[in-house]
């Protein structure tokens, strides 16, 4: 699907449309969430508040400025509509946001004021998926997958670009997985770069999409989605992406919707980080125990997704 030529490909693309965000070591917590060393990637201060406008840049950059001029769709949990609706406005062209019915009702107001046009329907993304496809096949549109396009996860991939720049000693790096286009592009590039990096996936324990087809040996369609994260929802990943998936990400663990929530509260009161969930889930994962680590580990967590401030 993509290589570490395509990630630095989109490296190039994207510089000056996306921001480089700093890695902040996780020191002086009142409650330590690993024995080792913890840095966290701030991917929640990108300009649609996650690590997806790398790859709706990136698709939008690469794409025929002709296909880009009939308007841009997508379906999504939240973090991706943002991001297209911000490559909409980029181009001046409109886009056509297809959401889930739990989605926040904060990232809608902020999909309508970047000047995208939202349609809430269906219970996940596979669902709201499916109106985004009737809409490309009614306007044609431009279809911007959100985590099975090439260019999408080549894009998502150049978050580990940056964390080799920045952290080369770093041994394990901990994702939040949706569909899984972030831990593919991101691992394809760890790896590599550094071929001995450990690299562990994190679901709800309502979503487990990729731990089930990890776990099978292929692409699993769950029976339900119970998982009350949206951007974390998906029913099933990507054939093509799971070929590559399968052989750079090393685990994928599990961890309740909960969890998530007590880490994104933690952030804001150790940091002043407003995380959504899916931004709060490798936060989560270790603090719940869910991957173990040596004290003298170096471990790099993504807060991939911003939310409001509980305040």
């Amino acid at each position: 699907m993509i290589d570490l030529d395509d990630v630095r490909d989109a490296a190039r693309r994207i510089d000056g449309y996306v921001r480089r965000t700093p890695l902040l070591p996780a020191t002086q917590l009142r409650n330590p969430v690993c024995p080792g060393s913890l840095h966290l990637k701030l991917e929640c201060l990108q300009p649609s508040g996650s690590f997806k406008a790398r790859g709706a840049a990136n698709k939008l950059l690469a794409s025929d400025p002709k296909d880009v001029e009939r308007g841009l769709v997508a379906a999504s949990g939240g973090n991706h509509g943002l991001a297209v609706a911000r490559s909409a406005s980029l181009k001046n062209v409109p886009a056509t946001i297809f959401l889930p019915e739990n989605v926040q009702a904060e990232k809608v107001d902020k999909m309508r004021r970047w000047g995208a046009e939202t349609v809430i329907g269906g219970a996940n993304f596979d669902e709201a998926n499916a109106g985004a496809h009737a809409h490309v096949e009614r306007t044609g549109a431009l279809y911007f997958h959100s985590f099975a396009d090439p260019l999408i996860v080549a894009g998502q991939g150049t978050v580990g670009l940056e964390i080799i720049d920045d952290l080369p000693d770093v041994e394990t790096v901990v994702i939040a997985v949706g569909g899984g286009g972030f831990i593919t592009g991101a691992a394809v590039a760890l790896k590599a770069l550094k071929p001995s990096i450990r690299i562990i996936g994190v679901e709800p324990v309502g979503s487990p999409t990729l731990h089930a087809s990890l776990k099978a040996g292929h692409v699993v369609t769950l029976d339900q989605v119970t998982s009350n994260v949206p951007t974390m929802a998906c029913q099933r990943s990507d054939e093509r992406l799971f070929a590559l998936t399968r052989q750079v990400v090393d685990e994928v663990v599990l961890i309740e919707d909960a969890a998530m929530e007590a880490a994104a509260k933690q952030l804001w009161f150790e940091f002043g980080l407003a995380a959504d969930s899916s931004g709060a889930a490798a936060m989560a994962a270790l603090a719940t125990g869910s991957i173990p680590t040596r004290d003298d580990e170096i471990v790099c967590a993504p807060v991939c997704g911003a939310g409001l401030p509980p305040l």
